[in-house]
């Protein structure tokens, strides 16, 4: 089993910034897949970046440019830098990681979201 502990979330003016932290811990053999997807009210989940072991990345387009995804294997810890928010980026933001057991064998965990608000 894998915890997952998100922070950082709140209510931000449109143009502003906000950090998201999200720990990990529990008994794993090592965390592969880093990452926050969020959802807005009456939308589907979407992926907002992830990051692999090895500090690659992928980023939804309409963040590229604007949010940073970054990890810190030691702590077993990602975060999400947010700037130039938008209203449009007002969601409950989720952290995920992708942690393995073996070589083969892994499971997928997600956090209890944190609310991003951004007001206009």
């Amino acid at each position: 089993q894998v915890q997952l502990v998100e922070s950082g979330g709140g209510l931000v003016q449109a143009g502003g910034s906000l950090r998201l932290s999200c720990v990990a811990s529990g008994n794993f053999f090592s965390i592969n897949y880093m990452g926050w997807y969020r959802q807005a009210p009456g939308k589907q989940r979407e992926l907002v970046a992830r990051i692999t072991r090895g500090g690659s990345t992928d980023y939804v387009g309409s963040v590229k440019g604007r949010f940073t995804i970054s990890r810190d294997n030691a702590k077993n810890t990602v975060y999400l830098q947010m700037n130039s928010l938008k209203s449009e980026d007002t969601a409950v933001y989720f952290c995920y990681v992708r942690a393995y057991y073996s070589e083969i064998s892994y499971s997928d965990y997600w956090g209890r979201g944190t609310q991003v608000t951004v007001s206009s």
